[in-house]
């Protein structure tokens, strides 16, 4: 899943970057309302975690613009202000939650679970991205309306590469999410099976020229899905907690 805080408080917002790592999530951090808004356009993450008390624009402020542009994104708003009528607002304005500080960490990640399952439940089951299609209720691939047919672990690395939608796919995170393995295996397990799906999906056109390339490398990154951005990106949540989680927020 693909994380964004929102925190001016750095101390703070690494705080939960990393408690939110530990829940496996690519996470990012912004400081500021502008930049919340800003990466929320160009990246739309699947949730947000959102301070109320901002610079250059408060998270009230960063919800009204963001109001019913981004369906996929969700939002746990933050807040030290104790008021019912602040959190009421919130709540009009499209954040999925309100949580007051201080709060448990445990607590957030389980209120951050609960958000996603709901979604999960209204969401797409058919994943799109360029010449690509899954639909993971029949677990079925086409690439141009051509069924391919793939294995249980290619079925799964796919679908983590169409849910996050062409953007960059670490070797890191394939490894944690697809394979449960740790990033100092020293395997090549990624790249065995990047190979594999990119000749299942090669796809050929009728003239019998080669179609273009499905996956491509990022260089010194991992790997990303090649073509026009569209269909709804949706990720199922992690159901436990990691271990080691820090216990506390102040």
């Amino acid at each position: 899943m693909k994380v964004l805080v929102v925190e001016d408080d750095r101390a703070l917002g690494l705080f939960l970057q990393k408690g939110l790592r530990l829940e496996g999530h690519s996470v990012d951090l912004v400081g500021d309302g502008d930049a919340a808004v800003e990466y929320t356009i160009e990246h739309q993450p699947d949730l947000m975690v959102l301070d109320l008390s901002l610079p250059c624009r408060d998270g009230l402020e960063v919800l009204a613009e963001l109001q019913g542009r981004f369906a996929r994104t969700s939002v746990m708003v933050l807040t030290g202000r104790s008021q019912v009528e602040e959190r009421i607002k919130c709540l009009n304005l499209g954040a999925d939650d309100c949580l007051l500080k201080p709060f448990s960490l445990y607590e957030l990640m389980a209120r951050c679970r609960a958000i996603l399952r709901r979604k999960e439940q209204f969401a797409n089951p058919v994943l799109h991205f360029g010449a690509v299609e899954m639909d993971r209720m029949n677990r079925s691939v086409r690439r141009d309306g051509v069924e391919v047919e793939l294995t249980a672990k290619e079925f799964a690395l796919l679908e983590f590469m169409l849910r996050r939608n062409g953007d960059c796919c670490t070797r890191t995170e394939l490894l944690s999410d697809v394979w449960k393995m740790s990033p100092d295996s020293g395997t090549n397990v990624v790249d065995v099976y990047i190979n594999y799906l990119r000749r299942k999906l090669a796809g050929v056109h009728p003239d019998g020229q080669q179609s273009e390339p499905v996956i491509e490398t990022v260089r010194g990154e991992g790997y990303r899905l090649c073509g026009v951005r569209k269909g709804i990106r949706s990720a199922p949540a992690s159901d436990a907690l990691r271990p080691n989680m820090p216990r506390l927020v102040a």
